[in-house]
């Protein structure tokens, strides 16, 4: 089972394929708005306290793979010693047996008090382990936390062997280095007999000084890169976590998993596209009211407006050290799109039916709390957990039946 392999160079594979599978997470606002692929690239670029490192070890406790290589490069030693003490005490469902967390999980150690050379090469093992994975057929994640740190050994060791420093001092040849090192990503056929399968996705942290996403490391990253979860300062201060920034970050895997959606989730595409408009009307809305106040706006603007502070609050937050939000599947998740895209149809037609928002709004206040509910079930038993969801929706419908017929 030892190899002997050189990590700088990419394993060989028989072929490449295309990725169709969905890369789960379980934090809501990525799986439904900028999902991944198994194989995929992401990068998750964010100042200091941004929850950058705690996204990184959500995927690496819930996503879909069925391996994790995590890479601490030139981080804080507390956050590995976190990973050694929590992991082992968590686990997961495999095959319908209870497995540690620690099973499937590899940890390469590099922390800021480490050599800068071993620092520079600790990205290309964590790789490299990946790639041993996936030539055995399984879908392999590997996190790097914080590829900032890889790119300021790059330039220390570029420094010392006299190169010429290009933008910030970083070397001319950051923009190869990083891409020879995503490139190594994707869904392929392994060499040799019987055939096998096997994937190998990248999450990348970066962490730009200031926050600054001009920062040669993050914008060299983001053109490799195929999926951009950005982390926002003041969402963070708001204490608002996961602090993904709705209006910069984007997925170029949507048009790919649509296929995939068309046979497990039919609605979900539909769903996703309807939060995102939501979503990018109301921040153009709130600079209207900044302007001249929320009571110069029409009733269709004010719904708008409530309903997207009800998805920011209730769907996109997630508490990740409780039971039953630590962890959100994708039919809960379709279910909560559905319920608060239902509740903000059902308004719009109220209005249009003549009512005024204020009396819809008091009428259907027990409505919202329900809504507001819905994440603290805990996603056991998916069938009970379904007809809970099921029955909002039918008295939902019912509620508004009875406020239009008033």
């Amino acid at each position: 089972m030892m190899h002997v392999w050189p990590v700088r160079v990419p394993r060989p594979v028989n072929e490449k394929l295309a990725s169709e599978s969905p890369f789960i997470v379980g934090q809501r606002v990525l799986d439904s708005l900028f999902p991944s692929v198994q194989g995929g690239t992401v990068c998750i670029p964010g100042a200091f306290g941004c929850g950058k490192t705690v996204i990184s070890q959500s995927v690496s406790k819930f996503s879909n793979s069925d391996i994790i290589v995590y890479v601490g490069c030139g981080e804080r030693g507390n956050e590995m010693a976190e990973v050694l003490m929590d992991f082992p005490e968590l686990s997961i469902t495999v095959e319908g047996r209870k497995e540690p967390i620690m099973k499937r999980t590899c940890l390469i150690a590099n922390t800021s008090n480490m050599p800068v050379a071993a620092r520079e090469a600790s990205i290309y093992t964590g790789i490299t382990v990946a790639e041993y994975f996936r030539d055995q057929g399984k879908h392999v994640a590997m996190m790097a936390d914080s590829s900032s740190r890889w790119a300021e050994a790059l330039r220390e060791i570029s420094g010392r062997l006299g190169e010429m420093p290009a933008d910030q001092g970083f070397p001319a040849y950051l923009g190869a280095k990083l891409a020879s090192f995503y490139e190594r990503a994707g869904n392929s056929l392994a060499l040799g007999s019987p055939e096998r399968k096997g994937s190998v996705s990248i999450v990348g942290a970066v962490s730009p000084p200031g926050g600054d996403f001009a920062d040669p490391v993050t914008s060299s990253t983001l053109n490799i890169v195929q999926v951009f979860w950005g982390l926002d300062k003041k969402l963070a201060q708001r204490k608002h976590f996961p602090s993904v920034n709705t209006s910069i970050s984007y997925s170029k895997y949507t048009a790919i998993l649509d296929k995939f959606y068309a046979k497990e989730h039919p609605e979900f595409p539909r769903l996703r596209d309807k939060i995102k408009e939501l979503l990018s009307n109301s921040e153009e809305l709130d600079q209207v009211v900044q302007l001249v106040g929320k009571s110069a706006l029409g009733d269709p603007d004010k719904i708008t407006l409530d309903v997207a502070a009800l998805i920011k609050d209730d769907f996109l937050q997630q508490n990740g050290y409780s039971d039953y939000d630590q962890f959100c599947p994708l039919w809960k998740t379709e279910y909560m799109m559905k319920a608060f895209m239902q509740y903000f149809d059902e308004s719009q037609k109220a209005i249009a039916q003549g009512q005024s928002w204020t009396k819809v709004r008091e009428a259907t206040a027990d409505i919202q709390t329900t809504l507001r509910n819905m994440k603290f079930e805990v996603p056991d038993d998916e069938q009970a957990v379904t007809q809970k969801y099921e029955k909002i929706l039918q008295e939902m419908s019912e509620k508004f039946a009875s406020v239009s017929d008033e």
